[in-house]
Order: C-alpha cells, then structure tokens, then sequence
C-alpha cells in the first residue's frame, strides 16, 4: 500500500477531483473502465445549470463555485472546451430560483413574445457551455501535467484499489451502485442527436423536470446538439430511432430550420441520479484506510464538479 490516492472513475468528477487532489499535492491516479472520452461525461451537453440535482441547500454553492471556474476557463476556448453563450431558459421564472441565482450576473426575465415556441415566459441568459471531448482532454492534460496518472482499469470493488493506495475516492458514478452498493442509485437515459449546425448562435432549454421529454439545443464547435429525453430507470444504451425523429421534431418547432439539418450521429448516456442526492461522505476501510465518496450527481455532474471536487479533496486531506 501506498500513500498515493487512487480515484476510481474518469468522467469529468472523477477527473476534477483527482486534478484538485494533484493540484493540493498529491500523488494521484485515475482507474477508468473507458477512454476518457468515452464516459457519460462525453456524452453531456453540457450547459452550467442546477439541473434534476440534489441537496438543493448545497448544490447552490457547488454550482457557483464551478460556475466562477468556468468563467476563467472560457478565455481560452480552443484549449479548455469552454465558451460562455447567450441563451433562452424557456418556462423558467427567475423569482423560482434559489438565493444562488442572485450570484449568475446576466440573468434576466422574458417576457411571453421574447421566448422562443410557444412558452409564456422564460429566463435570458449568458452561461458557459462546455464542448465535453474537448473538456476531458484538457482535465487529463493538466492531471498529467501536475504529476497524476490516468489508468484504463476495471474495478470489481474497492478492496481492490485499497490494496494499492492508503486512499480511494469514489467517482465511479452509475458504476457506485454495485461498487458501494448503493441501491439508492438509478439511471436517467439521455438520448441525443448531432447535426450540423445550420447557422443557430444561441443554446436554447424547455426542461420539464416532471418529464421524460425535453426540448434543447447546443451549439458546439463543428456541430449542434439536439436533446433530448430523461427518462428514469430505463438503461438502454442503442439509440431510438423514433425517440430521435421525436426530438428533431421538437426542437424544429422551435428553430425551424433545424428540420432540415444533416443528422452526424446519435449519443446515449446514463445520467446517475441518486436518491437523497450527491453523496460526498467518507468512511473508513477494511485495511485501515479511507474511502471518500463522490457520485449521485444525476443530470448536473458537469454544472457542480469543480464545487464538489473542492469537498471531497477536504475530506481526503482531513
């Protein structure tokens, strides 16, 4: 055993939070099943904003934490993934939001005929949107470049990491459901399509969070993300055919001229919500040593990470 830590998960919580444990001085490293490329995290968006997440008395400030991350990421774009553009929230009332909206500098309240489609009232905004390839690339980048690892490995338990490091983190994500286990843990399927940008400059949201069905739309370097569905305990990974000409459709009544966009592809992730919420929380291992959770973070993993990297290294350092 070692006095390295090992952070078990390489989706965009388990890579901020082994960077900020690297950047505190640690000897990190990163146990990933795929690519990190090819996690849910990839999949995401993925526009900062508090969305189907949990405790609503924290996530407040995990969120802006992160947010004023983002912020200083966005002067280089090309190198980070993040950009801040401007953007409609359909259906959403300001005076609804949590004391952190009052933090977000720009937010400003529509009226019904400034709102795209059909919605009476919605929420202009300037928030950072993350192209999340680009994004992940970066994080291991600077992970590596602060002297952490990120390994491709499969983990069937956390014994097994422990015999290797005197702290593991876990953010494995979905994945924490058997690895805890964690029955308090279920998937929220999120099925997008890609095409080709025709022109659109503005992201555009009409989330429900009653719904399995929403209506949004992300302009992303060399494409445009249409979404998309959030439909809970359903975990098939192929994309529907139906489920996308369904979501084509729905943002086309919004930005017509999306219905005639070259479709580049179809993406499906697993969003991992938690009943209860994020669960950051530490306990101690059967080999003496200390296990730190981090995971539960549903459809806002990317919009809190920085903030809750933050909680789990103090619990790490303790």
């Amino acid at each position: 055993m070692s006095d390295e830590v090992i952070v078990v998960g390489g989706g965009v919580i388990g890579l901020t939070t082994a960077l900020t444990l690297a950047e505190r001085g640690l000897r990190v490293r990163v146990w990933s099943r795929a690519p990190v490329t090819g996690t849910t995290s990839a999949v995401a968006g993925a526009l900062w904003w508090p969305y189907r997440i949990e405790p609503a008395a924290e996530v407040g400030d995990w969120s802006l934490e992160s947010l004023r991350v983002y912020e200083k990421l966005s002067a280089d774009p090309v190198a980070t993934g993040v950009r801040v553009v401007p953007g409609v929230h359909a259906d959403v009332a300001l005076a609804d939001l949590g004391d952190w909206a009052r933090e977000v500098s720009g937010l400003r309240q529509l009226a019904g005929p400034e709102v795209p489609g059909p919605s009476g009232t919605g929420l202009a905004a300037r928030l950072p949107l993350i192209d999340m390839p680009v994004h992940l690339e970066w994080l291991r980048g600077r992970l590596e470049a602060a002297g952490g690892v990120v390994e491709r490995r499969a983990v069937t338990g956390f014994a097994e990491a422990a015999r290797s490091a005197r702290v593991v983190v876990d953010c494995a994500g979905l994945g924490a459901r058997e690895l805890v286990p964690d029955a308090g843990l279920r998937p929220v399927r999120g099925q997008l399509v890609l095409v080709e940008n025709p022109g659109i400059e503005e992201w555009f949201t009409a989330a429900d969070a009653a719904s399995s069905e929403t209506t949004y739309f992300f302009p992303q370097p060399g494409r445009m993300i249409l979404g998309g569905t959030a439909q809970e305990g359903d975990e098939r990974l192929d994309p529907d055919p139906a489920t996308a000409a369904e979501i084509v459709a729905r943002c086309a009544r919004i930005r017509p001229e999306i219905a005639d966009a070259r479709v580049l592809g179809h993406r499906v992730g697993l969003r991992p919500a938690r009943v209860g919420g994020v669960r950051i929380a530490a306990e101690p291992l059967p080999s003496g040593g200390r296990l730190v959770h981090n995971y539960g973070h549903g459809g806002a993993g990317v919009t809190v990470a920085w903030g809750c990297a933050r909680r789990a290294a103090d619990l790490v350092c303790a």
